[in-house]
């Protein structure tokens, strides 16, 4: 025992490594080889804690049954994993060799964030089948929405075997299984024999940690690819070329995942351009996939040109198609009827499908949260969305909940993230931009977890096991995702950015000619009676999609949360509210405290200095000082916009503006700075 504690005390206080965040939250590791087994990763992990003695396999190792009594590990579903702690024996057993894996990783984290492993029992099977990053990443090696350095896929013709190694056992760490190499905007070169035969090669470096391989496609490849006339799901010829594509791909790659697909979205062509329904492409795929057991993931985020409210369209599109997709399609829905705004109301989508597998998409990188400047915890979002009562069928049909199978029961369970890896040598750009693509992995897990303890587990293992860091840390972290919506779009206000790009400020954006729904203007429809976006039954209706009580709810002024308020009603700016203020004097409030509160996030961070390698804490104040300037410029720019309609003083309370509003009307900014 005493070896044990001194080297805890040894892992807790000295550094063993450099500060530069490129091990992510994870311990350091030996050598392990390129073509080492699950079993033998495994043990190499298991290897940096000082045990007497170890035991690890699946169900047909006969040594567990020394330990286990039968029944528990007969019962053990494919990725389940039990470990315990029996005498001075630590026991992982797994229904499956990846299985084993990530319970060698539950008990290295719990070892490396302080904890001691005796009386150790516990058992644990993910939420969803599927948990996968979605990578936006482009084959001339840029990266859409990427805010880390270039594609660690496609960025050149080298193989970076051992950053994909490292690649995998982080993922593996967290439990994640699957990864789509590429962007959803998808090249059809991306299934030509060239770059087939490197996703052979990615997918042998991660098939040891569990992770399978999976594709975005681009619907018209029969055409450009093929050479065919037509891409119509129903034309025989598409069908068959489909099928001998697949049949190509499983002969390189036996495990492969399947396809992701964007269509009929932001101009990239679909089935509706033949007259057919997203139902009919997605099951000419589903189709080809089959008997592989390989699946569809089809995107509902899709909107085109209309009068109707953009936040209604997804929902009109796929409902009526409920029970018409084939049993390996997903339906993959952002968390957001909009786009991966700092705040928004779930998805209505969530639940109103109970015929069809659905699956949540967040997105992890922070294309609307001020991109790798800002500090952003984003497991608050996530458990936001995921905690939210669809009311489907009755109180407590959480988003979670309609979409893990507990309620529906669906034959695949799914969840994904946009993923922020580069490669930049922490990965994600920003220090803690990384605790999101943890968080990520740690609900798509357990998604039952809460935000508070994913921060503390995430700061011991990454910064330090000390409470005298963790605690101040842990702070900041939980108070930042408020932050980042006071002092961008509080109380509803959504997709007030610059044209072009999601960085800055501009609700004053309007492009004559452009479509409406690219433009802030459409958003907040701020008018010199008042501001917001009508959702009701006498605006655009959206509360419609929403199940009782959530429609009566947001349809009431005086009842629907505060948060959402402008999203779901034009409020005049004299409109006192439930906190005895006005509308104004509300919003007003809101930008200020934002602003406060990111100077609160600085005093916490300085707070831990002496806990923090001279590196990152260098990186991280820098950024922060970059946020406080780019909060002051959000308030400025959208309270003095939104004065010329309000004719109306900022209220005790609220700093005077910096900027004068021409000034920030002339503001174009070369995002080479930025991304």
């Amino acid at each position: 025992m005493r070896v044990v504690l001194l080297f805890l005390f040894l892992t807790l206080f000295v550094p063993l490594y450099a500060e530069d965040g490129s091990r992510l939250w994870l311990s350091p590791a030996g050598e392990i080889a390129l073509n080492a087994s699950t079993l033998e990763i495994a043990r190499s992990e298991l290897a940096i804690i000082p045990l007497e003695n170890s035991v690890i396999g699946t169900v047909g190792d006969e040594r567990l049954y020394q330990y286990i009594p039968t029944n528990e590990l007969q019962t053990l579903a494919e990725e389940e994993f039990l470990v315990r702690m029996v005498g001075t024996t630590l026991v992982v057993a797994g229904g499956s060799d990846r299985a084993v894996l990530y319970g060698v990783y539950r008990v290295v984290r719990d070892y490396a964030a302080g904890k001691m492993l005796g009386r150790y029992n516990l058992r644990e099977k993910p939420s969803y089948a599927l948990r996968l990053l979605n990578h936006w990443d482009n084959l001339d090696g840029s990266v859409e929405r990427g805010y880390a350095g270039r594609s660690i896929w496609w960025e050149g013709d080298t193989l970076r075997t051992a950053l994909y190694q490292a690649y995998a056992r982080a993922n593996a760490s967290v439990g994640i299984n699957g990864v789509v190499l590429n962007n959803v905007n998808a090249s059809p070169q991306v299934l030509d024999s060239l770059h087939l035969d490197k996703v052979r090669r990615i997918a042998d470096v991660l098939r040891p940690y569990g992770m399978r391989v999976y594709l975005s496609i681009h619907f018209s490849s029969p055409m450009i690819l093929g050479g065919l006339s037509t891409a119509d799901p129903l034309d025989s010829c598409v069908c068959r070329w489909w099928k001998e594509k697949v049949a190509e791909i499983y002969q390189l790659i036996p495990d492969f995942g399947g396809f992701l697909v964007k269509a009929n979205s932001e101009g990239v062509p679909g089935p509706q351009d033949y007259g057919r329904t997203h139902a009919d492409g997605a099951n000419m795929l589903a189709d080809a996939l089959s008997p592989y057991g390989g699946v569809v993931m089809w995107r509902a985020f899709v909107y085109s040109p209309s009068e109707v409210d953009r936040a209604k369209q997804a929902y009109a599109e796929f409902v009526p198609l409920d029970g018409m997709f084939r049993r390996n399609v997903i339906v993959q829905v952002k968390n957001g009827p909009i786009d991966f705004q700092p705040r928004e109301p779930f998805n209505p989508l969530f639940g109103a499908m109970r015929h069809t597998a659905v699956m949540p998409e967040f997105q992890i990188t922070q294309e609307y949260l001020g991109f790798s400047n800002h500090l952003v915890f984003l497991a608050p979002l996530f458990e936001e969305c995921l905690r939210s009562d669809t009311y489907v069928a009755g109180s407590g049909s959480t988003v979670a909940r309609v979409t893990d199978g507990t309620l529906f029961g669906q034959d695949y369970t799914a969840i994904a993230g946009v993923a922020n890896v580069g490669l930049d040598t922490n990965w994600c750009g920003h220090p803690f931009a990384q605790a999101n693509w943890y968080a990520f992995g740690r609900l798509a897990w357990c998604d039952t977890l809460s935000s508070a303890q994913i921060a503390d587990e995430w700061i011991r293992l990454t910064f330090s096991s000390d409470d005298r860091c963790v605690k101040p840390l842990s702070q900041l972290m939980m108070l930042s995702r408020e932050a980042v919506v006071h002092y961008m779009m509080p109380m509803g206000l959504h997709h007030l950015f610059a044209f072009g790009h999601h960085y800055g400020p501009e609700p004053w954006g309007y492009i004559e000619g452009m479509r409406p729904d690219w433009m802030p203007v459409y958003y907040h429809r701020a008018d010199s009676v008042g501001v917001g976006f009508d959702r009701t039954a006498s605006g655009s209706n959206a509360v419609s999609q929403y199940a009782e009580p959530l429609r009566s709810l947001y349809s009431d002024i005086n009842r629907c949360p505060i948060t959402l308020l402008l999203w779901f009603h034009h409020v005049p700016w004299r409109y006192r509210l439930v906190t005895g203020r006005m509308l104004w004097e509300e919003l007003c409030l809101f930008y200020q405290q934002g602003v406060d509160e990111v100077r609160e996030m600085i005093e916490l961070w300085q707070s831990v200095a002496p806990y923090i390698d001279s590196e990152r804490f260098g990186q991280v104040e820098e950024r922060l000082r970059i946020q406080l300037h780019d909060a002051v410029w959000w308030k400025d720019a959208c309270l003095l916009y939104f004065q010329t309609f309000s004719q109306m003083p900022f209220p005790e309370g609220v700093e005077p503006s910096i900027y004068a509003l021409e000034e920030l009307k002339k503001i174009k900014l070369d995002m080479k700075q930025h991304n």
